[in-house]
C-alpha cells in the first residue's frame, strides 16, 4: 500500500491520473472498475481532459461498475450508472458494448451479481478498481461487518449510507439497498485506488490507517493489498499523525 498527500483536491485527482495511465498504458485491454461519487469525480475530469487532448485511447478497454442502487439503472437520475454516464462514460466515448454495469432493476439481482463475476473472471480479472471511502468506511456498498470474502452481492445499506445517498438525487428517495462488488472481488484486483477528499472524511481516514484491520471498518482492508493506493488531499489527511 502507498499514501499520497497532496494539498488540493485538484492535486490528487491529477496524481491519480497520472497513475491510472502509467499503470494501463501498456495494456491493450484492461478492465477498469469505476466508482460514482464526488471523490473520484476529479480523476475522471482529468482523464476526459487527457482524452481530449489526444493523449488517451480507451476505446479497446472495457469497464464494469462497482455498485448500484436496487431498483435502479442507468435510466434513473441519481443511479450509480447515471452520474458515471455523465462523468465518463460519455464524455470518453465509450462503447456501451464495453461496460457491464449492475442493473438494480433486474428481476433476477443474484443473477446480475453472478454476470458481474463472470465477467471478471472472463476478462482475466480487473487491472484497475478506482474506489472513494464511505464516511462508515465502507468501500462500494460493503457495509461495516461485511465478510471479507464476499463476491458480488445484494447489500443491506447502513442508516448513515442513506442518508449521505440523498446527495445524489433531486428529490428524496427511499434507498432500501444496493448491487455490489464484494470485499473479495475488490483485493483481487491488481490495482486498487483509493480517493479521499475533504475535511469530513479526516476522521475516518484516521481510522482507515490506524485502527486494527478489520471487517468492521471495510477500508482498513485495502491496507494488506500490496497494489493499492490511497490518494488524500490535506483536508482529509488532516486528523493523522507525521504528516
Amino acid at each position: 500500500m502507498q499514501i499520497f498527500i497532496r494539498d488540493s483536491y485538484a492535486e490528487i485527482s491529477a496524481l491519480a491520473a497520472s497513475h491510472f495511465v502509467e499503470i494501463l498504458s501498456g495494456n491493450q485491454h484492461p478492465l477498469v472498475c469505476v466508482a460514482s461519487g464526488d471523490s473520484p469525480s476529479g480523476l475522471y475530469k482529468q482523464l476526459v481532459a487527457l482524452k481530449n487532448a489526444g493523449k488517451l485511447n480507451v476505446q479497446d478497454w472495457n469497464f464494469i461498475g462497482l455498485d448500484e442502487w436496487l431498483g435502479m439503472n442507468g435510466n434513473d437520475e441519481g443511479s450509480c450508472r447515471y452520474h458515471l454516464d455523465q462523468q465518463f462514460f460519455n464524455p470518453m466515448q465509450i462503447d456501451k458494448g464495453k461496460i457491464r454495469f449492475f442493473d438494480g432493476r433486474a428481476t433476477d439481482l443474484q443473477g446480475e451479481c453472478d454476470v458481474v463475476e463472470d465477467t471478471i473472471k472472463n476478462k482475466g480479472g480487473v487491472d484497475l478498481a478506482i474506489l472513494g471511502l464511505g464516511l462508515n468506511g465502507h468501500i462500494g456498498m460493503n457495509e461495516p461487518g461485511t465478510d471479507i470474502h464476499s463476491r458480488a452481492h445484494i447489500a443491506q445499506l447502513e442508516e448513515e449510507t442513506v442518508k449521505v445517498g440523498q446527495k445524489y438525487f433531486t428529490t428524496a428517495k427511499e434507498l432500501t439497498g444496493g448491487l455490489t462488488m464484494g470485499i473479495a472481488s475488490i483485493m483481487d484486483s491488481r490495482n486498487v485506488f483509493l480517493i479521499v477528499n475533504g475535511t469530513k472524511k479526516a476522521g475516518i481516514v484516521k481510522r482507515l490507517l490506524e485502527e486494527p484491520v478489520s471487517a468492521a471498518l471495510p477500508a482498513s482492508i485495502l491496507r494488506n493489498h500490496p497494489g493499492a493506493r490511497i490518494y488524500l488531499d490535506r483536508e482529509a489527511a488532516s486528523q493523522l499523525a507525521n504528516i
